[in-house]
């Protein structure tokens, strides 16, 4: 399905024509059928003959219900712009091509209604004025149709209105789907035997019966109990439709115009935003943070404070620059949303565009947003892959940790590590003392190495040979089995010589020289070789000349290692129990 925006200035016959294309009037409410004035949106569809669904949303071409108008082509494909031939362009001719621009519309066809009131040279009169104003615009070059539809004229036929529409259907993109579904609430009631419903036009992403929705803003989480597109229930509906849902949970009367219903946490909320506005050339005053301003997002208007980024302090008619907008309450919004400001003072449109960042975290004076996701990163350092893609619409993987980092930020980070850890000197810098961000960069460097809780250079034999010349490692290999404890020694060198093998924590306070440990293993293998059935501790001891204080722990090290397995009070051989010596020899 495309979703097709009528435009044009009031009673130019854009209800009317679509009377006649879909057989269905859109004007709903008895006040517009009373008066003959479309006041609010209306929609209805229709199957082209190649059997393509167009959905129309018929908006209101009064100046006065410009805001029903902007609810309403926020989210539409293409547009069928009404202008006739009777009265020609006027001002909300003008108004609606403007907005349809600055919302993006890049498709679209032109209706020229009412020729059967005119004659030949006012018709060619009506064609070239409006040939005129759609110069230099997307309407440029778009078919014109000349339609009389309560006469019948103009809608059939390979130069009828309706061939134009399959052509325009073939010509405009389908929408994607990003697995992101937004729904931009325009209506919202109360329908006997169901409860509420809501519609609106879906973008983003597909919605099923049974989906749980967020409605935004707000904190109401709503179920999808079915849905419709113009009559048709659905079980999934792909983005680009018209739909109703039925919403369980729900009051309708919670649920109201320019609302959103998107997947629970799926979308940053935001209050702030910055984006590219255009100021429309035909403005006869400059813009600057000084009027009373409304935003149109979405289906919604907002009154909205505004503030020109960077040394200026205006935006003339027809240039374009960026801006801060600070809206009244939080909208689930992205990167690439288009909006319109209108002045509410003079009651005009002033421009509208593209918003580039929805979390600003650079001061009005220098932002310079340009609506990158590498922008988004790189202000941040470091930006976790879920708030990435809730800030930006875009997912990437996690390249150091679990953050998306900025290569600058990175490259400083890892600077800044260098310059500490050489500042630590020779006991290095301890692991503790850094936070996450800085560890996970620490992680992903090859020129430093963690060791016992502290961060070194790779490579540092200069280390190395300190720490085998340790003067507690000395006093331990001179005492072996009645070793002498640790005091007045470093903690963190003392952590070192353990972590680098070259002393066994024994616990306790008990630590005795890595070689002192192998020795004991290899007069446990001797004792052995006499007594195959296992040996006591307290013959262990006696071998080793130690007490019973050392002896224990350090068998209990000697059982960890695989070097003797104990078997009631004896110890015997274990898996990794080395050759007694002189063993060897004998063998051979």
């Amino acid at each position: 399905m495309r979703v097709v925006a009528t435009a044009g200035h009031v009673d130019h016959g854009k209800s009317t024509l679509l009377r006649h294309l879909t057989g269905t009037d859109p004007d709903r409410l008895e006040e517009e059928q009373r008066r003959g004035l479309t006041i609010d949106l209306g929609f209805v569809a229709a199957v082209l003959p190649s059997g393509a669904e167009v959905g129309f949303v018929d908006v209101p071409g009064h100046v006065r219900f410009v805001k029903n108008m902007l609810a309403g082509v926020g989210a539409v494909d293409a547009c069928l712009f009404v202008v006739a031939a009777t009265e020609g362009w006027m001002p909300q001719s003008e108004e609606h091509l403007r907005i349809l621009e600055l919302l993006g519309v890049a498709h679209g066809v032109v209706a020229l209604t009412k020729v059967g009131l005119v004659d030949d040279e006012w018709l060619e009169i009506a064609e070239m004025e409006l040939e005129e104003h759609l110069a230099g615009t997307f309407l440029a070059g778009a078919p014109v149709v000349r339609v009389d539809a309560p006469a019948g004229l103009g809608l059939e036929g390979a130069d009828g209105l309706v061939a134009a529409l399959e052509r325009l259907v073939a010509d405009t993109p389908a929408a994607a789907d990003r697995g992101r579904p937004r729904l931009w609430v325009d209506r919202s009631f109360a329908l006997s035997g169901s409860g509420t419903v809501v519609t609106g036009t879906l973008t983003g992403g597909s919605v099923a019966v049974e989906d749980r929705l967020a409605v935004l803003p707000g904190r109401e989480v709503a179920r999808v109990r079915s849905l419709q597109s113009h009559g048709t229930r659905l079980e999934v509906a792909a983005p680009g439709r018209r739909l109703a849902l039925n919403l369980g949970g729900v009051a309708h009367q919670d649920v109201h115009r320019g609302q959103a219903l998107v997947r629970p946490g799926q979308w940053h909320e935001t209050r702030t935003v910055d984006a590219r506005l255009e100021v429309l050339a035909g403005l006869d005053h400059e813009v600057t943070r000084r009027g009373a301003y409304a935003v149109y997002l979405g289906s919604g208007e907002y009154p909205v404070r505004l503030a020109v980024l960077g040394r200026r302090r205006a935006i003339e008619p027809g240039e374009a620059a960026p801006v801060r907008l600070r809206l009244p309450l939080a909208l689930p919004l992205l990167p690439g949303d288009r909006f319109v400001l209108r002045e509410v003072g003079r009651s005009e449109t002033v421009g509208g565009g593209v918003l580039l960042d929805v979390a600003p975290v650079v001061p009005v004076s220098r932002a310079a947003p340009t609506g990158t996701v590498d922008q988004v990163v790189a202000e941040r350092g470091f930006v976790e892959p879920d708030e990435l893609e809730r800030l930006t619409g875009e997912r990437r993987p996690a390249d150091v940790g679990r953050f998306v980092v900025d290569p600058a930020v990175r490259a400083q980070v890892a600077d800044g590590l260098r310059d500490e850890v050489g500042a630590a000197g020779p006991n290095g810098l301890d692991v503790a003392g850094l936070d996450e961000r800085r560890r996970a960069v620490l992680a992903a460097l090859d020129d430093l190495v963690v060791r016992a809780g502290r961060v070194f250079p790779s490579g540092d034999d200069a280390l190395a040979e300190r720490l085998a010349e340790h003067p507690y490692l000395h006093a331990l290999e001179a005492a072996p089995y009645t070793p002498p404890p640790p005091d007045g020694v470093d903690r963190v060198e003392l952590r070192l010589l353990v972590q680098r093998g070259l002393v066994a924590d024994c616990g306790g306070g008990i630590f005795f020289a890595a070689s002192a440990v192998e020795r004991a293993g290899e007069v446990v293998a001797g004792l052995l070789v006499a007594e195959p059935e296992g040996v006591t501790a307290s013959a262990i001891r006696e071998a080793l000349g130690t007490s019973r204080r050392f002896a224990l722990p350090l068998l209990a090290r000697l059982d960890a290692a695989g070097v003797t397995r104990r078997r009631g009070d004896l110890r015997v051989g274990g898996a990794r129990l080395p050759v007694a010596p002189g063993a060897a020899a004998e063998t051979t």
